[in-house]
């Protein structure tokens, strides 16, 4: 038995059932450096997963080794309850810096234990106390920790008669609630959510805050409008309702701008930090506006929340970060690996939509509805995609789907099999903003096989991939926003080969 197998074995067995990424990614990674995993067999890897986004600098960046030797070496404690330190106040001026400034100027920072939940907890406690009331405004699909609490958003939620958490719908193209999508689709959504609050027969009782996410990330890849956040600002403040923006998957650079909330210039009350933030080490926060301090000393955040090595590793990497540009680079290389994947919705029917915002990239895979009707495999005269153009009326089963190259109308080029093309000389670099293709007028239902079989064909061409969104049916990116334009190369082609060869198996072929 080899090291992989026997250890894969014992963690089968000795672990706990809940594991879900062991499951669907076999991988027992020895060494690793930026983007690159090597695995016990000798297999290396693109990880396009970076830890479920918690490694914004890629695996054992030198600048995050050096500040956890300098706090190992110095002989400091590496751990302490909330006590102060010489490296948590240089943690918390690193991250200050780095807020928008309207909560800059007036922040207060509250560390939690070291997961997302205990940020998310915190926060609905800081709000709940400071306002006197229980309720909580969340959005579909948004998963803010992973407890299935009835009392927070992260679980489902109750019947809306005795619920704390009161689900509003949150804009999308692609599945919009209301079937419209675009600019009326969440012009519908903040409409919705002012006659909730407004109508006094509407059952519910005033909230406490509402919490959200600049760009859903469980949830499936889903970049909220601008405007649709700035009108939920609007509509929090002129009601005196406490904005909670939850950054845990959109921080540090991620989304193009150092914190997601920026493209839209909101300024929430109170921001859930976690993930990134301890630049590949455990920890987590909420920063608030003083504001909501009531002035009470009390201990809102039972555990662990004195991790020094983390604090030292998210120093160095939220000063990394604003030191080299790593959120705008993020912005236009993000927007080209978008603008090349597109592509994909025209040449196979099996993409229904890409999407994202920075390095924070969706594909979601749907049933290809020629397969269902006719049965195996087709090859031509499929459903026309709109704006598909030749080819794209083929199946996800048809011969050589990905066009070669595809011009645009402000003079740039994407390949969906060649380098990630950067703009024409003269032109201006892509805008950091919602990135959406609506690509089927009436999308069809989500495909979870499929996109765990793309998962699996992904990692067969050493390319470490997520999933995710409502249906469990969208392939999710989020390499770390060190990653060279060679590599991001690499992790299309790759990519795109393994969504074709998925698209082609049949499910007897798949099995072996």
């Amino acid at each position: 038995m080899t090291v992989t197998e026997g250890t894969q074995r014992r963690h089968q067995v000795l672990e706990s059932g809940a594991r879900t990424y062991a499951r669907s990614l076999p991988v027992v990674p020895v060494r690793a450096r930026g983007l690159t995993v090597e695995a016990a067999d000798g297999r290396r890897y693109l990880d396009c997963l970076s830890g479920a986004g918690t490694l914004p600098l890629g695996h054992n960046h030198p600048v995050v080794l050096e500040a956890v030797r300098g706090v190992l070496d110095s002989g400091a404690p590496l751990d302490v309850l909330g006590v102060a330190t010489p490296v948590e106040d240089a943690f918390v001026a690193e991250l200050i810096g780095t807020l928008p400034t309207g909560l800059a100027r007036h922040a207060r920072v509250e560390f939690c234990g070291p997961a997302a939940q205990d940020a998310v907890d915190a926060a609905l406690r800081l709000v709940r106390t400071a306002t006197g009331r229980s309720g909580i405004l969340a959005f579909t699909g948004a998963r803010h920790g992973t407890t299935p609490d009835t009392a927070h958003p992260a679980g489902p939620p109750r019947p809306a008669a005795t619920a704390d958490t009161v689900r509003l719908p949150y804009p999308q193209d692609y599945r919009c609630p209301f079937g419209i999508g675009g600019p009326r689709g969440a012009e519908l959504a903040a409409r919705w959510t002012e006659s909730l609050l407004d109508d006094p027969l509407s059952g519910l009782p005033r909230p406490a805050g509402m919490i959200v996410e600049a760009v859903q990330g469980e949830g499936g890849v889903l970049p909220a409008p601008d405007g649709w956040l700035r009108r939920m600002r609007h509509i929090t403040a002129d009601r005196s309702l406490p904005l909670i923006a939850d950054e845990t998957h959109t921080g540090v650079g991620r989304t193009g701008a150092f914190w997601a909330v920026q493209h839209s210039g909101v300024t929430p009350d109170v921001m859930v930090l976690s993930e990134a933030v301890g630049g590949s080490l455990p920890l987590s926060a909420v920063v608030y506006h003083d504001d909501l301090a009531d002035g009470t000393p009390a201990d809102r955040t039972p555990g662990p929340r004195g991790n020094q090595l983390a604090m030292a590793a998210g120093a160095a990497t939220l000063a990394y970060v604003r030191e080299n540009g790593l959120a705008e680079r993020a912005a236009a290389l993000g927007a080209r690996m978008l603008d090349r994947l597109r592509s994909l919705t025209g040449a196979l029917p099996c993409v229904g939509e890409v999407r994202g915002r920075g390095l924070m990239i969706g594909v979601e895979l749907v049933r290809d509805g020629e397969r269902e009707a006719g049965g195996g495999d087709v090859r031509g005269g499929g459903d026309a995609v709109p704006g598909g153009g030749p080819g794209a009326g083929r199946a996800c089963g048809g011969r050589d789907p990905v066009p070669r190259a595809r011009a645009h109308t402000d003079g740039r080029t994407t390949s969906a099999v060649g380098a990630v093309a950067a703009p024409a000389s003269g032109t201006a670099s892509p805008v950091a903003s919602p990135s959406s293709v609506r690509a089927l007028s009436a999308p069809r239902p989500a495909a979870p096989e499929l996109a765990a079989a793309v998962q699996r064909e992904c990692l067969r061409r050493g390319l470490i991939v997520g999933l995710g969104g409502r249906h469990g049916g969208v392939v999710r990116l989020l390499p770390p926003l060190t990653i060279t334009d060679e590599q991001a190369t690499a992790v299309l082609d790759r990519l795109a080969d393994a969504v074709q060869a998925a698209a082609l198996r049949t499910p007897s072929e798949e099995a072996l």
